[in-house]
């Protein structure tokens, strides 16, 4: 055999080697934790500055007449599975569902302080800006329809799977009373929470804009 195919058979074993590697490496980012799902990522810090400059400032407003039963949520998504069930397999790894859409087992990575937790149970899907705070910033004089949509919306980052007691501390405080308590996440969910606002048109106060201008200009 000349040294020319000799050659050429080597090559050929190489290539197919390397060939089956980047097939496997390809697997392993599908599958790994790079590739797990999370809420719709939200304009970038600089594009939420200018949202946020955008947005109408005045004071917030009345609470009367709110109840979250005026913003209808956890409807049907697709098939058995309501918006809370969609959003805790969205936001798991490897969760594991029954036949109606409930979570039997999986890991859910709360970005607001850092926890990990294998009960679905722990985990609550906390709305950015809280539907008591929309109600005050302009929602009250929405349709049902319109509640009922930013309730459950799963294209804006307006939904999100976190620690239950983390999230009933938050209550619907906005950031300039609240913010998660892991600071490396304070600049994402102040794009959250612009992004939406400005998605829905919805007011918000002096403060609160205080609040967010100082976050983003540190983003």
């Amino acid at each position: 055999m000349s040294d020319t195919s000799t050659r050429r058979r080597v090559y050929a074993r190489r290539a197919s080697v390397f060939g089956g590697f980047v097939a496997l490496l390809g697997t392993l980012v599908l599958s790994g934790p790079a590739a797990e799902a999370s809420p719709p990522t939200p304009p970038s810090a600089a594009t939420a500055r200018t949202q946020l400059a955008s947005l109408t400032v005045k004071a917030e407003g009345s609470s009367d007449g709110y109840s979250r039963d005026k913003f209808p949520h956890w409807i049907t998504q697709s098939g058995a599975c309501n918006t809370r069930e969609e959003v805790l397999k969205r936001d798991g790894t490897n969760v594991q569902t029954d036949s109606s859409c409930a979570a039997t087992s999986g890991k859910w990575y709360s970005e607001y302080d850092g926890a990990t937790w294998s009960a679905a149970s722990d985990v609550d899907i906390d709305h950015v800006v809280p539907l008591s705070e929309a109600w005050k910033s302009g929602a009250s004089g929405w349709t049902t329809a319109q509640r009922q949509s930013f309730a459950n919306d799963l294209t804006h980052s307006q939904l999100i799977a976190v620690t239950d007691n983390v999230n009933q501390s938050k209550g619907d405080q906005d950031p300039a009373e609240w913010l998660p308590p892991r600071t490396a996440y304070h600049c994402m969910y102040a794009r959250m929470w612009v992004s939406v606002k400005y998605t829905y048109k919805l007011t918000l106060d002096s403060a609160e804009k205080s609040a967010l201008s100082g976050i983003l200009n540190g983003c």
